[in-house]
C-alpha cells in the first residue's frame, strides 16, 4: 500500500523558480495524502529544512543557483538518505541526478500554462512522491563484485534469449546485473520504464560500464551474443524470430499495463517466440508490470527469475509475479547474473 490514510506524505519542495514552486505546492497538496512541510530555493535552504522538519520525499529541480541538485545529491544521500524525485527539464543533468542517487524523476513540463502543470502534478508526479516514499534507500546503491562463476568467457548459449525488467530503483539493479555479464552473455533485451531521451542516455551509461554492447533498441535490431537492447521510451518492444533469426520490433502502442514500453508486453513475446529457451528476469519496481508475462515465460518452460524482497528498493513487481506463481527463483540482486550464468550452464 502507497501511503497511509491516516499518516500524511511529508513532501519538501526544492525549486528555485518561485512561481513553478508555488504550482508545484499547490499540485502536491490537492493530494489529501501529501503534505509539503517546507519549500527551498536551493540546496542549502534544503539541507537545513531536511534537518528542522524531516520530510518522507524531497522534489529536487536539477539547475539551482550555489550548488546544482546532482552534487546536492552526492553530498546529502551517503549522510541522509532521503528519497528523492528529481523534477527537471528533460538532460543529461538530470539522468545523471539518478546515479547520484535520486529515486525516480519527472521530465518538467515545457508550458507556462498553470493548468496543464497542475495536470502534470497530480497525475504524474504526486504518484512517483508516493512511490519514492516506499523505496528502501539502502538498496539503491548495491555491491557490484563479479563471481567467480561467471568463468566462462567463449561459450555459444544457441538460441537462448535473457529478457529483463524492471521500474522504480531498476537504472541501479539493471546496472548490477549487466556488469557481470560476460561478452558470451545471449542477446538481451530490457524494458525499464523511462521517458524517451532518458533511455538513450542510459543504455550509453551501461555500454559505458559494461563488457557488453548496450544500445537503445531500434526495429530490427538483431538480438544476438553479446548484445543488450534496451526498449526505447514511449514505444512497446516485442521480440520476433524471422527465418530462424532473433530481431526486435519498437512501435508506438497503447499503454500495457500502465506503461510504455511495458514489460508484459516484452516477456509475452519472448514466451511466444523463444519458448524454453527464454530466462526472463523481473526486477524492482512498483505494480505488476511483468508479472503476467513472466508467468507466460515460465509456462512456455522458460527459466524465470524474481529479485527477492530484501535487495528491492520497492518490492512491488517482482512480489506479485512470485505470488502467482511466475518466479521459479527468487535471488538478490547480487546473484541474478550468477544464477543466469548457473541456468546457461546446467547448475
Amino acid at each position: 500500500m502507497i501511503g497511509d490514510s491516516m499518516k500524511q506524505i511529508k513532501v519538501l519542495v526544492v525549486e528555485d523558480s518561485l512561481v513553478f514552486r508555488e504550482l508545484l505546492v499547490r499540485g502536491i497538496e490537492s493530494d489529501p495524502a501529501l503534505k509539503v512541510v517546507a519549500q527551498a530555493s536551493n540546496p542549502y535552504e534544503a539541507r537545513d529544512a531536511i534537518l528542522k522538519y524531516r520530510p518522507d520525499v524531497m522534489t529536487l529541480d536539477v539547475v539551482m543557483p550555489r550548488m546544482d541538485g546532482i552534487e546536492f545529491l552526492r553530498k546529502l544521500i551517503p549522510q541522509y538518505p532521503l528519497p528523492a524525485v528529481v523534477v527537471s527539464v528533460k538532460n543529461r543533468e538530470s539522468f545523471e541526478a539518478l546515479n547520484a542517487g535520486a529515486v525516480d524523476f519527472v521530465s518538467k513540463p515545457n508550458t507556462n500554462n498553470p493548468k496543464q502543470i497542475e495536470d502534470f502534478v497530480k497525475k504524474e508526479l504526486n504518484i512517483k512522491i508516493k512511490i519514492a516514499s516506499t523505496a528502501k534507500m539502502g538498496n539503491l546503491k548495491q555491491s557490484r563484485g563479479t563471481s567467480s562463476i561467471l568463468e566462462n568467457v567463449e561459450k555459444n548459449y544457441g538460441e537462448r534469449i535473457i529478457a529483463i525488467g524492471a521500474s522504480t530503483g531498476g537504472t541501479e539493479a539493471i546496472a548490477t546485473v549487466i556488469k557481470n555479464f560476460k561478452p558470451d552473455i545471449p542477446g538481451t533485451v530490457i524494458v525499464q520504464h523511462m521517458p524517451p531521451g532518458f533511455t538513450t542516455m542510459y543504455a550509453e551509461r551501461l555500454n559505458n560500464q559494461s563488457s557488453v554492447f548496450v544500445k537503445e533498441a531500434q526495429s530490427g535490431d538483431i538480438v544476438e551474443r553479446g548484445k543488450v537492447l534496451l526498449a526505447p521510451g514511449d514505444l512497446q518492444m516485442r521480440l520476433t524470430k524471422i527465418s530462424g533469426t532473433y530481431r526486435v520490433e519498437c512501435k508506438a502502442g497503447e499503454k500495457v499495463s500502465g506503461h510504455c514500453p511495458s514489460v508484459d508486453v516484452l516477456f509475452h513475446s519472448v514466451a511466444a517466440n523463444a519458448g524454453s529457451h527464454g530466462i526472463g528476469v523481473l526486477l524492482t519496481g512498483m505494480g505488476a508490470d511483468g508479472a503476467k508475462g513472466l508467468l507466460a515465460m515460465r509456462r512456455a518452460g522458460a527459466e524465470t527469475i524474481g529479485q527477492d524482497e530484501a535487495s528491492c528498493v520497492v518490492y512491488g513487481m517482482p512480489k506479485v509475479a512470485y505470488e502467482i506463481g511466475a518466479v521459479k527463483y527468487q535471488v538478490d540482486i547480487n546473484n541474478v547474473a550468477p544464477k543466469i550464468y548457473n541456468i546457461l550452464n546446467g547448475r
